[in-house]
């Protein structure tokens, strides 16, 4: 598990957009990035889940840089 207050976060301006399209707010990103579900995956990326919004991010260093940000799909 990942201590996301030792890291610097980043959001690309392109990915704060797309999550304004896809109905995601701040107050969302913000309360997924802090307490929501952390998964490492592959050699240095994580993705954090909490209900139904996705943030995945690549860790560079001491930045944990946002990639993308999405909403579950319905199965």
């Amino acid at each position: 598990m990942v201590n996301i207050n030792d890291y610097e976060l980043e959001i690309k301006r392109h990915v704060f957009i797309r999550a304004m399209q896809r109905g995601i707010s701040p107050d969302l990103i913000e309360a997924t990035l802090r307490r929501g579900k952390q998964k490492r995956f592959g050699k240095n990326y994580i993705r954090f889940v909490k209900g139904k919004v996705i943030c995945v991010g690549q860790i560079i260093g001491n930045i944990i840089k946002i990639i993308t940000i999405e909403r579950k799909e319905r199965k």
